[in-house]
This record gives structure tokens, sequence and C-alpha cells, in this order.
């Protein structure tokens, strides 16, 4: 089969593999689409952590091809998505509930073969079935939007608050629809590309803010008087991650959504925090949310319609990359059987 194979840093290359035995609690899926996002940039470049040789592609979704002697669930030709993080169980983490936090957390197109690829390997208990109307689009963004519901989760938005977004690319445009949905009365999306300004318009913010025509930290002040009561980074940049503090309000809440460079540090005032009883959070992948990003996109409690696509053939994975990477595009999909 063809298949994209991340090898070390900036080595991907479309290959032909073999395809392995399909195990007893496995399932064979022929992947319909797959998503490109800013952690796959980031592995490729070095900057994230994976365990190469490995297939890239950790949001995708396809059609059963076969299933193993011992799976019940799921039979051949159903439409499925597949939550990539695969957790122990037993670990001190798992035994708390905390599955995403799992001492031996692995994820398919991390770790294990993913879904830049004809065929994958799965194992059931990561399969979820789709509504057979389901949109073969909106399939690659279940996982990103199971990651976003733990993020509004993690940042505890109550009915009538004033939320800053920093990034409206595909996960900020996401992260604005939720809140809203939340019960956000004011939603700032700060982002310097004015087409994804308009898709912030369009998809219901209140306020956008282009970072280089105007002082952020000053309109914020000017449209909250007081601060935000949360403010969320999207963009996954030191430069953005270091403002946050200074754009919530006495006794609101920062969360880091954005996955900043490892190795990449800016300096925190603990008095600023002490001073203004500060509440910082981060969030980290999607512990048992994709049952609900599924029942979302469904319902249209979030829409891609808006979202720029451009799709890619398998071999074109590099230029998919690229469009990811430099903001050419909301969301780069790779369809690895046209």
């Amino acid at each position: 089969m063809k298949a994209a194979l991340f090898e070390k840093p900036n080595h991907l290359s479309v290959v032909d593999r073999p395809l392995r035995m399909l195990g007893k609690d496995e399932v064979l899926v022929r992947v319909r689409s797959c998503g490109v996002c800013g952690t796959d940039v980031h592995i490729v470049a070095g900057e994230s952590r994976s365990t190469p040789p490995v297939v890239l592609g950790h949001e995708y979704s396809g059609v059963i091809e076969d299933v193993g002697s011992e799976v019940m669930r799921f039979t051949s030709g159903q439409h499925v998505a597949i939550d990539p993080n695969i957790s122990c169980g037993t670990c001190y983490f798992c035994r708390r509930g905390e599955v995403h936090l799992c001492s031996n957390l692995r994820a398919l197109g991390v770790d294990i073969d993913g879904g830049m690829a004809e065929l994958c390997i799965v194992p059931e208990q990561q399969l979820y079935l789709l509504p057979k109307d389901f949109p073969a689009t909106a399939s690659a963004f279940i996982e990103p939007v199971s990651c976003v519901l733990h993020g509004i989760d993690r940042a505890t938005i109550a009915v009538g608050d004033s939320v800053v977004i920093i990034g409206g690319g595909t996960i900020g445009l996401m992260m604005l629809q939720l809140c809203r949905a939340a019960g956000a009365a004011v939603t700032i999306v700060i982002e310097p590309l004015e087409q994804k300004r308009k898709i912030a318009q369009t998809l219901g913010a209140t306020h956008v803010l282009d970072p280089n025509n105007v002082n952020v930290r000053d309109a914020v002040m000017d449209i909250t008087a007081v601060g935000a009561d949360v403010v969320i980074e999207c963009a996954g940049r030191i430069s953005t991650a270091e403002g946050t503090l200074d754009l919530a309000r006495r006794g609101g809440t920062v969360e880091f959504f954005g996955v900043c460079p490892i190795g990449q540090t800016f300096p925190i005032e603990p008095n600023k925090v002490f001073f203004k009883e500060l509440t910082i959070v981060g969030s980290y992948v999607n512990p048992l949310t994709f049952d609900r990003a599924i029942k979302s996109l469904a319902a249209g409690i979030i829409r891609v319609d808006e979202f720029p696509i451009n799709r890619f053939t398998l071999d074109d994975v590099h230029e998919a990359i690229r469009y990811q990477k430099e903001g050419l595009t909301i969301k780069s999909i790779i369809e690895p059987n046209k």
C-alpha cells in the first residue's frame, strides 16, 4: 500500500510498504480523508514528539474493509472515524480517570501507523461509527473538535462571559463557535490574516482585531473595560502566548491551547499572577470527547462549511503540509485513495 512515512526530522516520503496481518481485535480501514494539522507540521520539523519510523495522520476516517476474528461491534462497509489516542488503562493517571495523561499514551499517526495511507489497521476500541449522512469533509475535523471540546471544558466559560481567542486558524475558529455555544456574550478574535478575520465575523465573533494595526491590550480593555474573563491562546506561538496575562481581567482564566515548539519559553511575573489572581490552565488532547465531537458536527453546533479547504492526493503530502504550515488554508485534507 502507499503511505506517507516519517523517518526523522525533515524526512517524510511517500512509500510502498506491505500491510501486516490483521489482529483478532483489529479493524482494517480504507482511509477516505485525513486532515493535516499543526502537530503534523511540528513533527516533520522535529519540533514535536513522535516515534519514527511511522506513517503520519491522526485526523482521519474511512470505510471498514475487514475485521479481526474477535471484533463484534463493527462490520465491513461501515463508515467510521478514529480516535488516535490509546491509553493503557492501568497506570496511575488512567486509574484516576485522567486517560489523556496516561504514562504510556500512544497515538495513531504519531507512535503507531496512522491515516496518511491507503489502508490503516486500527484497534477496535478506537473506532466510532459515523451517522449515515455525516459529511465526508466534516469527518476530517472530528479529532480536532474533540480536542477543542476538552479545551472548552477546561476554560469553564460561563454564560455572559467575555472571551479572547488568539489565532483565527482551524482551532481558533472552532473554539469561537464553541465559546458562543457555551454562552459567551463577547468573543474577540485576534488574527493578522484578513481572510481568517472575515470567517470569524461570519461565524459570529463580536469583535475581530488585526494585531498588526491595533494595540491588542488597549483594544481588549476598550471592549471589556476590565479585561477578558477568559483568554485562550490558539496560535501556538511564544510571541502571542507571552501577552496573554495582560489581556485577562483580575480573577480571569488564561488557557494555553496552541502547541508551542518544545523548549521555547517566555518569562512570567509571578506577582502579576498573584495580584490578578489568575487561573492558568493547559489543555491536552481529547479525553472521552470524541462522541461529543461527532454529535456537535452532525448537529451544526460547529460549522466547517465556511472554511477554505484544500484537498490533496497522497503524492502531494508535502504540498498539503506546506499549505497548513504557511496558513494558506484553514485545512489541508489528504484523500489517499484518489
